[in-house]
C-alpha cells in the first residue's frame, strides 16, 4: 500500500515540475512571436488540461490496479486534496515569467479565471473558517502552499537522483 502511494507522490511531482518547465518553454517560445499575455491564454488552457487529464489517468489506473480498497481511496483523497496545487504549476509558470518580464499576469483571461474558479472554490470554505475574511489572504495562501506543495513534490523527486549523480559517500575515519 505505502509503496504504491510513496509511486504515486513521485509520479505527481514529476508532474508538477513538467507541467511547469513545459508552460515555461511553451510561453517563452510564443513570446518570440506574439505578446506574453496572449500566449498565456493559450498555452495555459492546454497546460491545464493537461494537468487534470493526466490526474485522472492515474487515478483510474490505481482504480482498475489490484491494490487493495484502501489504497485506491487514499490515492484518490490524495488526487482530490492535490489536483489544486498541481493545477497551480502553470500558473505559477507564468507567474514567473510576467514577473520576470515585468508584466502583470492579471491581464490574461485564463488566469484571472483560474484565479476567479479557485476563489468561488475556497471562499466559502474560508467563510465557515474565519466568518468571512477578505479572500486575499487566502488566495497568498493558497499560492503559497501550491508552490511549496509542488516545490517539495520536485524535490523528494529529484533528489534521490542528484545523489547518484555526486557518487557515494566517502567513508569516514573511524
Amino acid at each position: 500500500m505505502l509503496g504504491h502511494i510513496k509511486r504515486r507522490l513521485g509520479q505527481y511531482g514529476a508532474a508538477w515540475v513538467a507541467a511547469f518547465l513545459v508552460t515555461g518553454a511553451a510561453i517563452l517560445t510564443g513570446w518570440l512571436f506574439e505578446d506574453l499575455i496572449m500566449v498565456a491564454d493559450i498555452v495555459l488552457p492546454v497546460m491545464l488540461a493537461a494537468t487534470v487529464l493526466a490526474t485522472g489517468v492515474v487515478l483510474i489506473a490505481t482504480l482498475i490496479s489490484r491494490q487493495t480498497l484502501g489504497t485506491k481511496l487514499a490515492v484518490g483523497a490524495l488526487a482530490l486534496l492535490l489536483v489544486l496545487p498541481l493545477m497551480w504549476a502553470p500558473m505559477a509558470a507564468a507567474v514567473a515569467i510576467a514577473f520576470f518580464a515585468d508584466r502583470s499576469i492579471e491581464y490574461s483571461q485564463v488566469y484571472a479565471g483560474f484565479q476567479i474558479g479557485v476563489s468561488e472554490l475556497l471562499f466559502p470554505l474560508e467563510e465557515l473558517v474565519r466568518s468571512g475574511a477578505v479572500f486575499g489572504s487566502v488566495w497568498a495562501l493558497f499560492q503559497g502552499v501550491a508552490s511549496i506543495v509542488g516545490f517539495i513534490s520536485a524535490l523528494s523527486n529529484i533528489w534521490p537522483i542528484l545523489r547518484r549523480l555526486l557518487g557515494p559517500e566517502p567513508a569516514t575515519a573511524a
